[in-house]
């Protein structure tokens, strides 16, 4: 079970590659002057103006990055806690 905790946008930097199609896919960020590799992408979902992304990274949380189309900048929404642990 996880639990989302918001976050007041932290200082996050993210190093993304842009696949065939010309998407953005998040590979690593830096939050907080702390690199983390992103280990899996969970999911994503798409609005007209935004890309969201669950991810799992090198630290094992879970964390949702939001990128925007028109602005073409990253924020980190929300970092999940596992609650039974």
């Amino acid at each position: 079970m996880y639990k989302g905790m918001a976050m007041n946008t932290p200082d996050v930097s993210v190093e993304a590659y842009a696949g065939y199609k010309g998407e953005e896919t998040p590979r690593a960020f830096t939050l907080d002057g702390i690199r983390l590799a992103i280990t899996d992408v969970i999911d994503r979902w798409y609005t007209d103006i935004h890309c969201y992304f669950r991810v799992r990274a090198s630290d094992d949380q879970r964390y949702v990055l939001r990128y925007h189309f028109g602005e073409g900048f990253w924020e980190l929404v929300m970092q999940e806690q596992d609650v039974e642990k």
